[in-house]
C-alpha cells in the first residue's frame, strides 16, 4: 500500500508546475530546487497590511535572530525540547514557496530519502476540499474519494499518517472550533468542515500529523492551543535570490546583469523574497538585457508588470493563432475577473465566479491554455477544475489594467454605481484615481495597497505607450496626473498610519512625482533638517526615506533629527515607526519624559519590532517613565537585548518595576545598565529576584554608583550563586561594598560554573584583606576573567602580592589590570613585574596611573615590556613619580619590542625635554604603531615639542590622539606641530593642547594646517589659551571646510567675546553636519549670541 501511495504522489510531484519554469517541457522539482528560508516562527498575530509591505519589513529583520528549519524537518523538535510536535501551521506570504515547500516534502518522502517514519502522507489543498462543502461523509470515505488506492486500508490500524492541507487562506467553509461537534469514529459521517476541526484538534486520529499552510491574514483562524509549532516561510534571503537566477541561467554574464541591476533598485531587490517576483523579474530581465528586445530597462513595479505582460501576450500570438479575440477583449475579461475577486479578497475561482464575469468554461480552458504564465485551470487530485492567476500580484496588475481601460474606453469609474454615474457631468482619470486612493485607505488589511500603485503607474504616458502593443486605448493619452499627486499629498499631510502613508509615498514614486521625497533628503543630507520647521507631510516623508533607504537602518540617534521646532518628545513620536525598525536607538540626554517611554513600550510590544537595543540615558525618566516602560518590557513580544538607563533618577521603586517586568519576559535581555541611579539595596534585592531565575540569560549588568552597600552586594551574589553561568560582566564601582562584600562575591567566582569575563570594583573601599579573599577565588577559577578594575582601592603590598600570585597562574588569561590609585609603591611594583614576566603573553591593558612608582618600579617594568613574548597594547603610568630616568628604561624597552604598544600615557610626571627626546626615538621607528600619547603636564617646551614633532614627520600615519595640554609649548611649539598636521599621511583625530601658553599667533599656524588636511580630526581642545577673537576666527575658517569632519571644539576661557562668536556661528551655519559638542566656557559672550549658538540645536552645547 504504502508503495502504491508513494509511486501515486511521485508521479503528481516530481515535476514543477510549467508556470515557473523557462521551458515548455516538464522540470524535475529537485533539478532547480532552491532550499527557502523557513524560521520558527511567533505568536500568530495577525499582520493587517498589505503582504508586499510585510515583506519589506521582514527584509530589516536581522537573520541571526531566527531559528532556520529546513522543509523536511519541521516535524523535528528542537534540540531543548522534549515534546513530541504532532500539528505545524506555516505562513507566508502568496507566491512565496508554501505549496512547492509541500511538494518538495512530499517528494523527499516518496522518494525514500527524508520522513520515512511517516506511513502514509495524504496532502488535501482546501481548494479542492471547497468542492466537498456541501456533502456529508466520513473521513475514510473522504480519504477513499481522493484516493482510490487505500479503499481496503483501516486508517486506525496505521502508526503515524500526515495530513497536509495546503492554502487555508483559500478555505471557503467557516472553521468553528468552539462550536463544533466532537467527533472521535473515522467511519462517522459529518460535513468537511467538521471532520476537518476534529483532525486538527486530535479527536479524529490523534496520532496523526497535521501541516497546514496558509498566509498571515488567515492562520489565526487555527487557534494557538491547536498548533504545536508555528513557522513562516520567508522566501529566498539575499544569497538564495542570486542562487535561483544563477541556476535559471546558463548565461552567468546575463545573470550577473539582472542581479546588478535588481540590486540598484531598493524596492524591486526586496520583492524577490517571493520566488514568483524573481520568477516575473528574470523573465522580463532575460529579454531586455539580453539581445532581442531593447528599450528602457524596468525600474517600477508597473514597468516589471507591464512588460511581463506584452512577454505573454506575445508568446500567446505565437502559440494560439486561431483565437477570435482580440488582445484587448482577452485582457478585459481576465482584468474584470481579477478585478472582481480581488474585491471580494478571493484568490482562487470556481466556475460560477467565472460565469458572473461572461466567461464560460471553455473560454476558461482556452485562457489557461495559451496564457499558462498568467492564468492557470488546476484539476484537482478528484479532476474537479479550480482556476487562479499565477500569482496574487498578477492578479492585482491585471485589476488595475482593467480599471484603467474601463475608463478610457467607455469613460467610466468602475468605483462609482453606474446609476450615479449618470448624474455626473464627466468622469476624469483623477477622479477614478482618488476613488482608487480612498478605497485603498478604507481597506482595513491593505489588500488595494498593491493594487493602487499599478493603477496610478499605468496612467504615466510611458506606460500607456508600453501597452498600446497589446490592448486598444480609445481616451486621450493627454492628461496630468498633478491633480492625483496633489490629492495624495493631502491624504499623507491628513497623516494616516505609517503603513497607509508609506503606501502613498511609494505610489508617489509609480508617479514619477519625488518632490516630497527629495526635499526631505536634501534636508538630511545637508544637515538642515534641525534648523527647518516640517510639515507633518515632510515628517511623513523622514519617515519614508529612512525606512526605504538602501542602507540597512540599524542605528537610529535621534539627536540628528530633534528640531528647534518641535521637542525631542514629539520628534520621537513622528518617527516611532523608524524606531522599530532600527536595531539600536540612541536617545541619551535627549530631553525625555515619561510620554516618550510610553510610546517606546508601544514599539517593544509590537511583534514586528527590530529593536534590540536601548539607550535612554541621561533623561529624567524618573520611575513613573521607567514603569511606562516595563509595560513594553514585559511583553512577550518583546525581543530587546540592551538596555541602558545610566542617570534616569530612578528609585528602588522604578527598580521594582522594572525587575517585575524582567521576570515575565526574562530570556532576552542581555546587557542591563542602571549606573548612577539610587537603587539602594531595596532595588538591588528586586534585582536579584530576576536574576535567580534559570531562564535569565543576562550577560552584562552595570550597577556603578547606585548607593548599594555589602548588605546588596550579599543579595546579588546569592542570586548569582542560584544562576551563575550567563553573567560575562559585571560592575559595582563606586558602591559602599568593603571586604564582606567582595568576600561574598569571592564566593561567585570560585564556582566553576561562574564564567565572569569582566569585573569592576573601584572605589568600592576594599583593602587587601577583600583582595585576598578575590584573588583566593581566582586561583581557584582562573581562565575566564579577562579585566580587572580595582581602581582607588587601598590594596597596599600584601594586596598587590595575593594578585600576582593569580597573574604568575600560566591558566590565567588576564588581558586588562586597572590599579589606578591603590597605593601601590615601587617595591610592591616588583611583585606584579615578576608574575607578568612568568605569564607575559595575554596582557593588553596595564593602568598603575597615581601610585608611586618612581623610576625604580619602571625599570622593573621595562623589563616586562622588552620580553618578545609581552603583547601589551595599553599602558598608562600617569603621576607616577619618574623622571627622564625612568623614560629611559622605558623607551630603550620600547625600542627593543615597539610593534605591540597602541596607547601610551605618561601624563603628570616630570620628565622635561629629555624625556621627551628619549621618547621620540621610539616613535620615528617605522615598526612603532602607537596610536595614542598622552603627555599632558609634562614640563614640555617648545624644545621637547620640536623633537617630537620630528619624529611623526618620520612616521605620521599611526598616530590617531596627541594629548600635550598643560605643557608650555607656546606659539613657536605649535608651528612646530602644525608642520606634522598639514602632512597628508597624518590621520590624527583627537588633538588637546589646553594651557599652552598659545595666542592668536599659534593658532593661526595651526587652523592653516587644519585647512589643508582637514578631513580626519574629529576632536579639537584649546581652552585656556589666549586665542581672543583673531583665533577665532582662523578657527571658523576650518569649520566652514565642507571637508572638515570635527565633532567636539572645546575653547573655554581663551578670551573670546561676541566678534568671535559671531564668526564661529556663521562657520556652523555653512558647514553644520558634523560638530556635536562646543564648549566656550568661561567667555564673556552676550546673551543674544549666546542665542544665536542654540538656534544651532548642537547635541552639547556649553556655555
Amino acid at each position: 500500500l504504502q508503495e502504491r501511495c508513494k509511486l501515486n504522489l511521485l508521479k503528481k510531484f516530481q515535476h514543477v508546475n510549467k508556470v515557473i519554469t523557462n521551458q515548455g517541457n516538464p522540470t524535475l522539482l529537485n533539478e532547480i530546487y532552491t532550499e527557502l528560508y523557513i524560521t520558527e516562527g511567533d505568536s500568530g498575530k495577525v499582520n493587517n497590511e498589505h503582504e508586499v509591505r510585510q515583506i519589506e519589513a521582514a527584509s530589516r529583520r536581522a537573520a541571526a535572530e531566527e531559528t532556520p528549519i529546513k522543509c523536511n524537518d519541521i516535524f523535528k523538535p528542537l534540540s531543548e525540547e522534549d515534546k513530541p510536535i504532532r500539528s505545524v501551521l506555516t505562513k507566508g506570504v502568496a507566491g512565496i514557496g508554501k505549496t512547492v515547500s509541500v511538494q518538495k516534502f512530499i517528494l523527499d518522502w516518496a522518494e525514500g530519502k527524508t520522513n520515512q517514519d511517516v506511513h502514509l502522507i495524504f496532502p488535501l489543498p482546501f481548494r479542492e476540499l471547497n468542492l466537498m462543502e456541501d456533502r456529508n461523509l466520513s473521513l475514510m470515505e473522504l480519504l477513499h474519494f481522493f484516493f482510490k488506492e487505500i479503499k481496503e486500508t483501516n486508517i486506525s490500524s496505521l502508526d503515524k499518517v500526515l495530513f497536509i492541507f495546503d492554502g487555508l487562506d483559500e478555505c471557503r467553509f467557516p472553521l468553528d472550533f468552539q462550536n463544533t461537534v466532537r467527533l472521535c469514529d473515522v467511519t462517522e459521517s459529518a460535513s468537511v468542515h467538521v471532520l476537518l476541526i476534529n483532525l486538527i484538534k486530535g479527536n479524529l486520529l490523534p496520532s496523526a500529523l497535521i501541516w497546514i499552510t496558509s498566509r498571515p491574514a488567515a492562520a489565526d483562524q487555527i487557534p494557538s492551543e491547536c498548533v504545536h509549532r508555528l513557522t513562516e516561510v520567508r522566501g529566498f534571503n539575499d544569497p538564495q535570490k542570486e542562487e535561483y537566477f544563477r541556476k535559471r541561467n546558463n548565461d552567468q554574464s546575463l545573470s550577473n546583469r539582472i542581479i546588478t541591476h535588481l540590486k540598484s533598485l531598493r524596492s524591486l531587490y526586496i520583492m524577490c523574497h517571493i520566488p514568483v517576483f524573481c520568477w516575473i523579474s528574470a523573465t522580463v530581465l532575460e529579454r531586455m538585457l539580453g539581445e532581442a528586445e531593447s528599450g528602457e530597462i524596468p525600474k517600477t513595479l508597473t514597468q516589471m508588470y507591464t512588460h511581463f505582460l506584452i512577454i505573454q501576450t506575445n508568446v500567446i500570438k505565437k502559440k494560439y493563432t486561431k483565437s477570435r479575440e482580440t488582445d484587448t477583449e482577452m485582457v478585459l475579461k481576465l482584468g474584470k475577473l481579477a478585478f472582481q475577486q480581488l474585491m471580494k479578497g478571493n484568490l482562487i475561482f470556481y466556475e460560477e465566479d467565472l460565469m458572473e464575469c461572461g466567461i464560460d468554461v471553455t473560454e476558461a480552458s482556452v485562457y489557461s491554455g495559451v496564457c499558462t504564465q498568467i492564468f492557470r485551470e488546476d484539476f484537482g487530485l478528484h479532476q474537479s477544475k479550480v482556476y487562479c492567476f499565477v500569482h496574487l500580484s498578477i492578479q492585482e496588475h491585471l485589476a488595475a489594467l482593467y480599471v484603467h481601460l474601463t475608463f478610457k474606453n467607455k469613460m467610466r469609474n468602475v468605483f462609482i454605481k453606474p446609476a450615479l454615474q449618470k448624474l455626473m457631468l464627466k468622469v476624469t482619470i483623477s477622479d477614478v484615481h482618488k476613488s482608487a486612493v480612498d478605497q485603498a485607505l478604507q481597506s482595513e488589511n491593505g489588500h488595494l495597497d498593491l493594487f493602487l500603485r499599478f493603477l496610478l503607474g499605468l496612467s504615466l504616458k510611458s506606460n500607456q505607450i508600453l501597452l498600446q502593443t497589446i490592448v486598444r486605448q480609445t481616451g486621450s493619452s493627454s492628461h496630468s496626473n498633478q491633480e492625483t499627486v496633489h490629492y495624495i499629498k493631502e491624504k499623507i499631510r491628513e497623516n494616516p498610519s505609517t503603513e497607509k502613508s508609506i503606501n502613498l509615498f511609494h505610489c508617489l514614486y509609480e508617479l514619477d512625482d519625488h518632490s516630497l521625497v527629495e526635499g526631505v533628503q536634501h534636508y538630511l543630507q545637508s544637515g538642515n533638517l534641525q534648523q527647518s520647521e516640517l510639515s507633518s507631510s515632510q515628517w511623513s516623508a523622514v519617515v519614508f526615506v529612512l525606512l526605504t533607504s538602501m542602507q540597512e537602518q540599524d542605528v537610529f540617534v535621534l539627536n540628528k533629527y530633534t528640531n528647534k521646532h518641535c521637542t525631542s518628545d514629539e520628534v520621537l513620536l513622528k518617527l516611532l515607526p523608524v524606531v522599530a525598525a532600527s536595531r539600536k536607538a540612541q536617545f541619551n540626554n535627549c530631553g525625555l519624559n515619561e510620554k516618550s517611554c510610553a510610546a517606546l513600550a508601544s514599539v517593544l510590544r509590537s511583534e514586528s519590532s527590530n529593536l534590540r537595543e536601548l539607550d535612554l540615558s541621561e533623561n529624567k525618566l524618573r520611575d513613573s517613565g521607567v514603569k511606562c516602560l516595563s509595560a513594553g518590557l514585559e511583553n512577550p513580544h518583546c525581543k530587546l537585548e540592551t538596555l541602558r538607563l545610566c542617570y534616569c533618577d530612578i528609585s528602588d521603586e522604578g527598580c521594582a518595576a522594572l525587575t517585575s517586568a524582567l521576570r515575565s519576559n526574562p530570556s532576552h535581555l542581555r546587557e542591563l545598565d542602571l549606573t548612577q541611579n539610587k537603587l539602594r539595596d531595596s532595588g538591588v534585592k528586586c534585582l536579584s529576584a530576576g536574576l535567580e531565575n534559570p531562564h535569565c540569560k543576562l550577560e552584562t549588568l552595570r550597577l556603578c554608583y547606585c548607593d548599594i552597600s555589602d548588605e546588596g552586594c550579599a543579595a546579588l551574589t546569592s542570586a548569582l550563586r542560584s544562576n551563575p553561568s550567563h553573567l560575562r560582566e559585571l560592575d559595582l564601582s563606586k558602591n559602599n561594598l568593603r571586604d564582606s562584600g567582595v568576600k561574598c562575591l569571592s564566593a561567585v567566582l570560585e564556582n566553576p560554573h561562574c564564567k565572569l569575563e569582566t569585573l569592576r570594583l573601584c572605589y568600592c573601599d576594599i583593602s587587601d584583606e577583600g583582595c585576598a579573599a578575590l584573588t583566593s577565588a581566582l586561583r581557584s577559577n582562573p581562565s575566564h576573567l579577562r579585566e580587572l578594575d580595582l581602581s582607588r582601592n587601598n590594596l597596599r603590598n600584601s594586596g598587590v602580592k595575593c594578585l600576582s600570585a593569580v597573574l604568575e597562574n600560566p591558566h590565567c588569561k588576564l588581558e586588562t589590570l586597572r590599579l589606578r590609585v591603590c597605593n601601590i609603591s615601587d617595591e610592591d611594583c616588583a611583585a606584579l613585574t615578576s608574575a607578568l614576566r612568568s605569564n607575559p603573553s595575554h596582557l593588553r591593558e596595564l593602568v598603575l596611573s597615581w601610585n608611586n612608582l618612581r623610576d625604580s618600579g619602571v625599570k622593573r617594568l621595562s623589563a616586562v615590556l622588552e620580553n618578545p613574548h609581552c603583547k601589551l597594547e595599553t599602558l598608562r603610568l600617569c603621576n607616577c613619580g619618574v623622571s627622564d630616568e625612568g623614560c629611559a628604561a622605558l623607551t630603550s624597552a620600547l625600542r627593543s619590542n615597539p610593534s605591540h604598544l597602541r596607547e601610551l600615557d605618561l601624563s603628570v610626571n616630570k620628565l622635561r625635554d629629555s624625556g621627551v627626546k628619549c621618547l621620540s626615538a621610539v616613535l620615528e621607528n617605522p615598526h612603532c604603531k602607537l596610536e595614542t600619547l598622552r603627555l599632558r603636564a609634562f614640563n614640555i617646551s617648545d624644545e621637547g615639542c620640536a623633537a617630537l614633532t620630528s619624529a611623526l614627520r618620520s612616521n605620521p600615519s599611526h598616530l590617531r590622539e596627541l594629548d600635550l595640554s598643560g605643557n608650555n609649548l607656546r606659539d613657536s611649539g605649535v608651528k612646530c606641530l602644525s608642520a606634522v598636521l598639514e602632512n597628508p599621511h597624518c590621520k590624527l583625530e583627537t588633538l588637546r593642547l589646553c594651557d599652552c601658553d598659545i595666542s592668536d599667533e599659534g593658532c593661526a599656524a595651526l587652523t592653516s594646517a587644519l585647512r589643508s588636511n582637514p578631513s580626519h580630526l574629529r576632536e579639537l581642545d584649546l581652552s585656556g589659551n589666549k586665542l581672543r577673537d583673531s583665533g577665532v576666527k582662523c578657527v571658523s575658517a576650518v569649520l566652514e571646510n565642507p571637508h572638515c569632519k570635527l565633532e567636539t571644539l572645546r575653547l573655554c576661557y581663551c578670551d573670546i567675546s561676541d566678534e568671535g562668536c559671531a564668526a564661529l556661528t556663521s562657520a556652523l551655519r555653512s558647514n553644520p553636519s558634523h560638530l556635536r559638542e562646543l564648549d566656550l566656557s568661561g567667555n564673556k559672550l552676550r546673551d543674544s549670541k549666546k542665542k544665536q549658538l542654540f538656534s544651532l540645536k548642537l547635541q552639547n552645547l556649553r556655555l
